[in-house]
Formats: structure tokens, sequence, C-alpha cells
């Protein structure tokens, strides 16, 4: 069974950087598009970065050219560089195929503090 495991959150401050990482088990991983969703509290859960098998890139308004998305399709891994983190990036971070997505893994909590 495919299980993403979430790794790299942390506290940080107004301004600072995170890099978080995401490891897929399973030989499917190189041609699915990826995803980075986050969950704040009370609210739903949003795709914020997603990434074809080309390595083509897509963000959410709210966190184009702070956030960067990539992948090592040879480590079946995706990983999110944060920077100038805010605030309101507050919120437990999960990556997810775009498409046909697998049970959710544990998430990484990442909290910026003002």
């Amino acid at each position: 069974q495919v299980q993403p495991v979430e790794s790299g959150g942390g506290l940080v401050q107004a301004g600072g950087s995170l890099r978080l990482s995401c490891a897929i088990s399973g030989m499917i991983f190189s041609i699915k598009e990826m995803g980075w969703y986050r969950q704040a509290p009370g609210k739903q859960r949003e795709l914020v970065a997603r990434i074809t098998s080309d390595g083509t890139t897509n963000y959410a308004d709210s966190v184009k050219g702070r956030f960067t998305i990539s992948r090592d399709n040879a480590k079946n891994t995706v990983y999110l560089q944060m920077n100038s983190l805010k605030p309101e990036d507050t919120a437990i971070y999960y990556c997810n195929a775009v498409y046909g997505r697998w049970d959710w893994g544990q998430g990484t909590q990442v909290t910026v503090s003002s």
C-alpha cells in the first residue's frame, strides 16, 4: 500500500525558511503528478503546489514566488522549499498525488511565529 511520509516541518519565525520532504513507496511515483497540500486549523485542505512527471510546476497564488516544489524520481521523493514564510502559512502540510490520491500520511506541522 502506498503511503506518503512527510518530514521537515517545525517552528520558524516569519521571514524564515523550511524545506519539506515527502518519501513515497512503490514504483509508480515517477508517472504521478504530485502535490503539496496544507490544512490550517478550521480550514479545508488546499493544494498549494503541484509538479508533473516532467517537472512542470504550478502554485496557488498565496505561495507563488515564495515556495518551490521539486522532485527526485530516482529517490521517489518530492520536496517543498518554503521561503519568506508568513504566519498564515501555519498548517499541517501533506503530500499526495494530484489525481488518484492515496491514503493521506501523517503530515508535517509548520508553525510560523510573527
